[in-house]
């Protein structure tokens, strides 16, 4: 009955969430939220508020402002930013806290001079100046200061923090007639104030919250009640006229929440921890840098790129595939497509069933194709590129990376269905491996787990066997099948590259960036040429010579061999990928260093993988192996030994990955041994014939997109080109990663169809027609190298 009822519940589950009713779904919340979000922006709000109005603390430090990311800049950054400029920090002894400030320029800088006096800073090399004012209320002689700089230009700062209120509350005693003073002397200075912002910035320091309890005698008077009329009061005053918008005194309030937080760990009561003012300088270092350096992590206060040639193009591209497939529709050449070509995978092209001639689907089917595509691009771009939906940053916690785990574990042993077949690494297991690899994947990025070295460790190794399957299936195929033709070739560089070349265009980004795709591509033109190559040794022709496997051994160890030879010298390796045009494909930030450091970190794992191949493929054709249903793969004592030695494998890998100090040494290691938990990983869960004969469909599905998984991540999952998290939903983290991943997984569903239709298209069967396509394809690279040969992307969005 237990079975009955889970057998039931499975099929009433599957009956309502297909995929097609998936999509829909997923269409109506990306425009209910575009909808939402277009109201939110009609009623006003910048990141720049944000950034400087609220926030939230994720970790001990660690700010979070309202729905924008915050960069932490470095000395070599703030020297940069503030060069040739003047800072100036004006108040009491409350401002001097934000004059921590300095520290982001120069770590060792301490705060040196006496109490209630001025403070110069100078980086002459940069021509850096920030200073620190004293003027502790808001008075005649603040006024003053403030213009004699509007009327003297040589000494007027770029930028002045400005704040007062404690020390008028302490010398009057909190009386209401101060309060009322102070709103006046408030009124008097917001004209300077704004004359002083209309070429510069000026921010207005609102009053942090006290700990009343540990005060000292003399500061009594000095209440948080006594603190929110103030606020209130400087508020209402400044920015009062709203002449003109470019001279707003902008209010620094997220520091004031901030300490509100820790201001239970002030020593005195009054001043602020450390932690705590680090933070408020920080907020005001992306407030007024951001605009300037543009870092990728920090979306606060930085204005949009305007798109640049090849956006535009692409958008037309988009724009006229949907013009012309309208003009189809209405001159009656649509035709209905009776079945849909059944995608192939891209790591290994096993195809599933043969694909429908793309001559049956009709001429509207590739301008479809390429209307669906621009609309999804579309909603790439608004993601990761407009200033539209929120971005948050990363933070790594325990619980965010295992409870996630947890769940999809659960889902993947409830979704476990019988197999129909139960060879070794058959279809639906690869699809498996690949499926839960990848979510696990997705969860890693997510969560920011990298900063975690032993879940880092294990990351690596799941990269590492995707690569493993490159080798194991692109060398079963050919050994197997010796088809090296132009077409098949076609298909699987198409099949992995398309989603990403067209993301190139529209993201403005490096082939590069996107990194697992130009290994994946490089390793598939390694392994044709390795077994393409003179001579060609194939099973047929190793059956009947015995001496070719020694020969096909041969090969594989002269790849090995050159392998450690690049390896081993980065100067060669470096030069030949530096050569135009090669290297606007494997150039990221103008070097090649990040391809050397992938390539290099998993540079032996595909030979294994083609080893493995190997060795499997002559064992079963000898008939050493048991691959029924139920049947352990070998005799009970191999396969008990082997099983105990995977398994003790496995967890030494695990022990060793745990006890890493430091990433670099980890991946010095990594290449040698990596295999070794991959290679445990196969022999538990194929050796055992109860485990060959079941897998999980849950994940079986995943797998089958998981390169588009793999891609569609780095915009519309993540954010700011995987620094950050998008932000759909604000307010309610759950909810809106329930909501960003629905969308996310349809929309890589999706691309993957697109991408099967287009293959039909674009790569025809026919040679002669195949290579005039290729002709053109080649013309219209090499033009659009040339056109952006003088641009650089890959600098931030």
């Amino acid at each position: 009955m237990a079975v009955l009822a889970y057998s039931l519940g499975k099929r009433e589950i599957n009956q309502y969430l297909n995929i097609k009713n998936a999509k829909l779904l997923s269409f109506i919340a990306v425009v209910v939220l575009l909808v939402h979000t277009a109201s939110r922006y009609y009623g006003g709000g910048d990141t720049c508020e944000w950034l400087l109005s609220s926030g939230r603390y994720l970790g001990e430090n660690v700010w979070q402002p309202y729905g924008c990311m915050m960069h932490n800049y470095k000395s070599t950054e703030a020297k940069t930013c503030l060069s040739e400029k003047r800072v100036a920090f004006v108040g009491d002894s409350r401002i001097r806290q934000l004059y921590s400030f300095i520290k982001i320029i120069d770590a060792e800088q301490r705060e040196e001079g006496n109490k209630h006096e001025n403070i110069p800073f100078e980086v002459k090399s940069s021509s850096v100046n920030v200073d620190f004012l004293w003027y502790p209320e808001a008075n005649n002689s603040m006024k003053e200061r403030l213009i004699s700089w509007t009327e003297n230009l040589s000494a007027k700062p770029d930028v002045v923090i400005i704040g007062a209120a404690t020390w008028s509350i302490k010398l009057h005693g909190g009386s209401k007639e101060t309060l009322l003073q102070y709103t006046v002397n408030l009124t008097a200075i917001s004209a300077p104030l704004e004359k002083l912002a209309e070429e510069g910035e000026v921010y207005w320091v609102l009053q942090d919250p006290v700990n009343e309890e540990v005060l000292s005698g003399s500061r009594k008077m000095i209440t948080n009640e006594q603190l929110d009329l103030y606020n209130e009061a400087a508020a209402g005053a400044l920015n009062g006229s709203k002449r003109n918008a470019k001279a707003r005194v902008r209010l620094l309030g997220s520091s004031r929440q901030a300490s509100m937080e820790t201001i239970g760990q002030s020593a005195d009561g009054l001043h602020i921890p450390e932690g705590t003012r680090n933070v408020g300088a920080m907020i005001l270092m992306n407030s007024v840098c951001n605009k300037l350096l543009r870092p990728i992590d920090g979306s606060c206060c930085q204005p949009l790129r305007p798109p640049n040639l090849l956006q535009k193009l692409s958008a037309c591209v988009f724009l006229g595939s949907a013009l012309v497939m309208a003009g189809l529709h209405v001159l009656g050449h649509s035709r209905n497509r009776k079945s849909r070509p059944v995608p192939t995978d891209a790591e290994s092209l096993e195809e599933k069933k043969p694909a429908t001639a793309a001559s049956l689907l009709g001429p509207k089917l590739p301008f479809q194709a390429l209307c669906r595509m621009g609309v999804i691009m579309a909603y790439f771009y608004v993601c990761d590129r407009a200033d539209v939906f929120m971005k948050e940053q990363k933070f790594y916690t325990h619980s965010t990376f295992f409870v996630p785990l947890i769940y999809i574990v659960v889902l993947g042993v409830f979704y476990s269905e019988s197999s129909k077949e139960t060879k070794l690494l058959n279809r639906e297991q690869t699809d498996e491996w690949k499926g839960w690899m990848q979510l696990v994947i997705l969860i890693y990025h997510i969560s920011g787990a990298s900063a975690f070295i032993p879940v880092y460790m294990h990351g690596r190794v799941l990269v590492a066997a995707y690569l493993f399957q490159t080798g194991y299936g692109h060398f079963s195929f050919f050994w197997l099948k010796g088809d090296f033709g132009l077409y098949r070739v076609c298909q699987v560089l198409f099949r992995l590259n398309f989603l990403v070349l067209v993301l190139c265009l529209v993201m403005d980004r490096p082939y590069q960036f996107y990194y697992f795709v130009p290994l994946v591509s490089f390793w598939f033109i390694v392994i044709y040429a390795t077994m393409a190559l003179w001579p060609q040794i194939l099973q047929k022709k190793a059956n009947s010579n015995v001496i070719w496997h020694l020969g096909i051994l041969a090969k594989l160890l002269g790849l090995f061999v050159f392998l450690c030879l690049f390896a081993y010298s980065q100067g060669l390796f470096e030069s030949m990928f530096s050569v135009w045009p090669v290297s606007r494909l494997f150039e990221l930030n103008g070097t090649v260093h990040e391809w050397w450091f992938r390539w290099k970190l998993d540079r032996f794992v595909v030979v294994y993988g083609m080893l493995f191949a190997l060795v499997y493929l002559v064992l079963q054709k000898c008939q050493a192996m048991s691959e029924g249903k139920g049947d352990a793969l070998f005799s009970p004592k191999i396969s008990n030994l082997l099983l105990l030695v995977s398994v003790f494998s496995f967890i030494t890998y695990s022990i060793w990955a745990s006890s890493c100090k430091t990433k670099t040494e980890c991946n010095e290691m990594h290449p040698y041994i990596s295999v070794v938990q991959i290679l445990a990983f196969i022999l538990i869960r194929n050796i055992p014939g109860y485990a060959r004969s079941l897998y999980s469909s849950f994940f079986a599905w995943f797998g089958k997109i998981s390169l588009e998984l793999f891609i569609c991540q780095y915009h519309i999952w993540l954010a700011a080109d995987t620094k950050g998290i998008l932000v759909l939903i604000p307010g309610n983290p759950s909810l809106n990663i329930i909501v960003s991943t629905f969308i996310f997984v349809c929309v890589a569903h999706e691309i993957s169809l697109i991408t099967n239709d287009l293959a039909q298209v674009v790569i025809p069967k026919d040679g002669s027609a195949l290579l005039k396509r290729l002709g053109a394809v080649v013309v219209l690279s090499l033009a659009l190298l040339l056109l952006t040969r003088d641009s650089q992307p890959g600098k931030g969005p």
